[in-house]
């Protein structure tokens, strides 16, 4: 399974979302369904760290946004990810 943090920024990536709707739509692009525990543990993790903040005042449904440090976390992992697929293609392709 994906780090449920990486999951919640690529989220955010295309705008502030409530975390709802940030459960939704990563079930749409990734095909993974996060409880609401395993969620809101990472927007918890993930605000600590500097890489979302709330979006506005607090209500009952939070908004969330990616700061810079969020963006550039993010672009990070995915280089990452990036290098480790081409990696792993190149590699099952030799056998």
């Amino acid at each position: 399974m994906l780090d449920p943090t990486l999951l919640l920024l690529a989220s955010l990536a295309n705008g502030q979302k409530h975390g709802y709707a940030m459960m939704t739509d990563i079930e749409a692009f990734a095909g993974i369904r996060l409880g609401a525990g395993t969620l809101y543990g990472a927007i918890t993790r993930a605000e600590q760290r500097g890489l979302i903040e709330p979006a506005g005042p607090a209500e009952r449904r939070q908004p969330y946004r990616l700061t810079p440090a969020g963006r550039r976390h993010l672009q990070e992992r995915l280089d990452l990810l990036d290098r480790v697929q081409r990696a792993a293609a190149r590699r099952q392709g030799a056998s």
